[in-house]
C-alpha cells in the first residue's frame, strides 16, 4: 500500500471519519479488527463503510459542491474596494508573505507527535509551554530554542535538523506550508482564473515529488496518479473522476491539509473575499471534502479580507460568510471565538480550546481552525501575542503559525511586523520549487501584489 499508512490504518481512520460526517458505524470497530491484516476483509468492511448514509438526525448542512455552498452561506460583504496606495498595498503582501514565514518558522521545530497529540498524559499545548519554560524563554517571544531543561525532566525534544531553530535560523526553511503557498502563486501567475482541481493535479504532479506531501494530499496525488496514467485521461472527463480521487482510500479528506494551501488565493484576491473563497474552493475540493474544504474556503476569505479589514470580528464574520450557516466549522468557529472573549490569559486560552475541541486528530481542519480564530481574537491586533499563542496551542504549530502570521501580515503590513521575528529571515525562502528555491520572499510578494493587479481586470 503506497502512502504513509497501510490499509489497515486508512480503515480505522476511515471508521473515526465515517462517524464524523453523521454516520452510524456501531460495530465497525469489531469488523475493523476482526479482519487483522486481511486486505480482502479489509476492504470488505472499508467497502461497507463507504456506502454508510448519514444519519437523518444528523443536525449539519454540509454540501462540498460551490453552488451547493453558496446557497447555504449566510450573508456577507463578498467584496470591498481597496482603497490604498500602491505603497501601502505593496506593504501588505509583503506583510503577508513575512507574516506568514515567522509564524511557520515559529512552529516547525515542535511540530512533532509530543506537542501535538501530547505526551505522558499532557496534552500537545503543555509540552510547548514546557519547553520554553525549560529554555528560559517563556512567554513565547522569539523562536524555538533548540536546548531546553525539558529533554530531562520531561523527555521532550524538538526537530534537531530543523533550520528554524532560533540559533540556527536565516531564511524560512522548506515546508509544505511555504511550497503551497509558492504554487498558489505559481498557479495564478500562469492561468490567471482559468484553472479548476484538474490543474492543480497536473501542477502537483509537475512540482511536487511524492515524499512532499501527506495525508489527504497523500491519497489524492496517488488516486490522480492512477486516474492519469490511462492514455484516454483528459480534462473532459474530470468531474466523473473528482469525487473518486478525493475520496478513495481518503479518510483524511477534512483534515487541514486544504486549509494550509488557500494564501495565495487570499493574497490574489485582496478585497475580494468571496473570489478567494471560490478559488479556494476548486484547490481543496481537489482532496478535500465539507470542513476540508469550508476550512480552506473560510481562511481564505479572512486573509482577503485583512487587507482592507483591520476589525478581527468583522474578518470572522466575513469568513463565516462564505461556508454554509450550519457546518461543523461554523458551529467551531463560533463557540473559539466565545472561548477567546473570555479568556484573561493565554494559557488559560489554549486549555480551553484544548478541551473544547481535543475530538479531533491532532491534524484535522475544524480544531486548528478553531484554534487560529482564538489565537487572532486574543490578540487584539498584536503579531507576537497571535503567533505565538496559535504555536503554543499545539496540534498542527506550523500551519497555524503560518496561518495566523498571514492574517495578521496582510492585516497589518510588513513595517509593523517586530523586526526580531522578520530580521531571521533575512528576506529568503527555500520551497523546492523550481524558480522558487531560493527566492526572496519580498519578491514573492512583489509577484503577488502583479497577480491581484491582473486579477483586478
Amino acid at each position: 500500500m503506497a502512502g504513509w499508512n497501510g490499509l489497515k490504518g486508512l480503515v480505522t481512520e476511515e471508521i473515526t471519519q465515517r462517524r464524523e460526517e453523521g454516520c452510524c458505524v456501531e460495530g465497525f470497530s469489531e469488523k475493523w479488527e476482526s479482519a487483522g491484516e486481511d486486505e480482502v476483509k479489509l476492504m470488505s468492511v472499508y467497502n461497507e463503510l463507504i456506502s454508510l448514509p448519514i444519519s437523518k438526525d444528523f443536525p449539519f448542512d454540509e454540501p462540498s459542491e460551490l453552488e451547493e455552498i453558496r446557497a447555504a452561506r449566510p450573508n456577507g460583504p463578498r467584496k470591498s474596494a481597496v482603497d490604498l496606495s500602491e505603497d501601502k498595498l505593496r506593504d501588505k503582501f509583503y506583510g503577508a508573505w513575512l507574516g506568514r514565514s515567522c509564524g511557520c518558522a515559529l512552529g516547525k521545530p515542535v511540530e512533532c507527535w509530543p506537542y501535538m497529540a501530547g505526551l505522558d498524559g499532557r496534552p500537545g499545548w503543555k509540552n510547548v509551554q514546557l519547553w520554553f519554560q525549560g529554555a528560559d524563554a517563556w512567554p513565547i517571544q522569539n523562536y524555538t530554542p533548540s536546548e531546553s531543561q525539558a529533554k530531562d525532566e520531561f523527555g521532550l525534544s524538538v526537530l534537531k535538523d530543523s533550520k528554524s531553530l532560533l540559533e540556527k535560523i536565516s531564511f524560512m526553511e522548506t515546508d509544505d506550508d511555504i511550497r503551497y503557498t509558492v504554487l498558489g502563486l505559481k498557479i495564478l501567475e500562469d492561468k490567471g482564473l482559468e484553472w479548476d482541481s484538474w490543474d492543480v493535479g497536473k501542477l502537483w504532479h509537475d512540482n511536487l515529488p511524492y515524499r512532499s506531501v501527506c495525508t489527504a494530499e497523500t491519497q489524492a496525488y496517488l488516486n490522480f496518479s492512477m486516474v492519469t496514467s490511462h492514455c484516454n485521461a483528459t480534462k473532459d472527463a474530470w468531474k466523473e473522476k473528482l469525487n473518486w480521487v478525493r475520496t478513495y482510500l481518503n479518510p483524511y479528506r477534512e483534515w487541514i491539509g486544504a486549509q494550509i494551501r488557500v494564501d495565495a488565493y487570499g493574497y490574489g484576491a485582496a478585497g475580494n473575499p468571496e473570489l478567494a473563497a471560490e478559488l479556494a474552493w476548486r484547490d481543496a475540493s481537489f482532496s478535500h471534502i465539507k470542513n476540508g474544504i469550508y476550512g480552506a474556503m473560510f481562511m481564505s476569505a479572512v486573509i482577503s479580507a485583512a487587507f482592507v479589514e483591520k476589525d478581527i470580528d468583522k474578518l470572522v464574520e466575513i469568513g463565516l460568510s462564505e461556508i454554509p450557516k450550519n457546518c461543523r466549522l461554523s458551529h467551531d468557529i463560533k463557540k473559539a471565538v466565545e472561548i477567546a472573549k473570555q479568556a484573561s490569559h493565554q494559557v488559560e486560552l489554549v486549555d480551553t480550546i484544548y478541551e473544547a475541541f481535543k475530538q479531533y486528530n491532532p491534524v484535522h481542519t475544524n480544531n486548528n481552525a478553531a484554534l487560529c480564530v482564538a489565537s487572532l481574537i486574543f490578540a487584539r491586533g498584536d503579531f507576537e501575542k497571535a503567533i505565538t499563542t496559535a504555536v503554543l496551542g499545539g496540534w498542527d504549530t506550523d500551519c497555524n503559525g503560518a496561518t495566523v502570521g498571514s492574517i495578521m501580515g496582510a492585516m497589518l503590513g510588513a513595517a509593523q511586523i517586530p523586526e526580531k521575528w522578520t530580521k531571521p529571515l533575512n528576506d529568503t525562502l527555500y520551497s523546492e520549487i523550481i524558480g522558487f528555491h531560493p527566492i526572496a520572499i519580498s519578491e514573492c510578494a512583489e509577484r503577488s501584489f502583479k497577480v491581484y493587479k491582473k486579477l483586478q481586470k
